[in-house]
């Protein structure tokens, strides 16, 4: 649960790279997949792998859509990446 919240945390902090007007959509939408998948089994260890992951990968695909230096996810990888 701990590394879940660091990582919404950190997927927050690079919402506030984008552009002031395309902020609250994806805010939002990062607190709607994250609340989503809530309800995952914190014992299995290759589904919350697969969704930290996922949300590596759509973080760095935001911010290459919004020209957002993708290095700026480095922190977010390493999170997703710590055991």
């Amino acid at each position: 649960m701990e590394k879940a919240l660091r990582i919404y945390a950190e997927v927050l902090r690079l919402v506030r790279r984008l552009p002031k007007d395309s902020r609250p959509y994806y805010a939002k939408y990062a607190r709607e997949n994250f609340v989503n998948y809530r309800e995952v089994d914190a014992n299995d260890a290759k589904s919350l792998e697969e969704l930290f992951n996922r949300a590596y990968n759509h973080s760095v695909w935001v911010l290459n859509k919004y020209s957002v230096n993708g290095s700026a996810a480095d922190k977010l990888k390493e999170i997703c990446n710590s055991s």
